[in-house]
């Protein structure tokens, strides 16, 4: 029995996808500008300028389009920084989050795609997609640094990273301030300071 992939995941060549970066475009920018409720699909195929019939039957749902544009972002990231220290590393993944977060478009479509997953099981699985691919990007800092001698064998590298970001997004969503490189700093040493400690010690 053939296999039938979902709206909004496969990912052809040539016209195709220019219409997909354009219309996904169209849904950052819908989305940074006014949430979630602006994702409406026909006026996201007016802002793309493609036919609405394009965009219903590749997407289909406001939730689809936001889980491919969350699909996008993670394929589009930047890898992973590799200074050969721990503590390097980590300042170098606090930096990024910071500055992702602290973009006025990123920041922006963030909180959006952050609000919609708190309501829509499709966004919110996509979500946990794109951060699983960051944290699995970044782990491999840590397990150089066990290699290095830096951190005991049963680090768990993904627990690690995740505890470098987890602090910068509280504060992102709950402070309401701009964070800024003296939180970078401080995830960091946090981070590093619990994982040299044996606080994230796989169990």
């Amino acid at each position: 029995m053939p296999v039938t992939a979902a709206p909004g995941t496969v990912r052809p060549g040539g016209r195709t996808a220019r219409v997909r970066q354009a219309v996904l475009r169209a849904a950052g920018d819908a989305l940074a500008q006014e949430g979630f409720a602006a994702l409406d699909l026909a006026e996201i195929a007016r802002r793309a300028e493609v036919g609405k019939t394009t965009v219903y039957r590749r997407w289909g749902t406001p939730a689809a389009l936001a889980a491919d544009l969350l699909e996008d972002m993670a394929e589009q990231s930047l890898p992973r920084t590799d200074t050969g220290s721990l503590d390097d590393d980590l300042l170098a993944n606090a930096r990024l989050v910071v500055k992702t977060l602290t973009d006025p478009q990123q920041g922006r479509l963030f909180r959006a795609l952050i609000a919609a997953s708190l309501c829509d099981a499709q966004t919110a699985e996509a979500l946990h997609r794109f951060y699983t691919v960051r944290v699995n990007e970044w782990a491999g800092c840590v397990a150089d640094a066990v290699t290095r001698g830096e951190l005991a064998a049963d680090t768990d590298a993904h627990a690690v990273i995740a505890a470098v970001s987890a602090p910068l997004y509280y504060a992102f969503l709950n402070t309401g301030r701009p964070l800024t490189e003296q939180d970078a700093q401080r995830a960091a040493q946090a981070a590093s300071a619990a994982a040299r400690a044996g606080v994230w010690a796989a169990p």
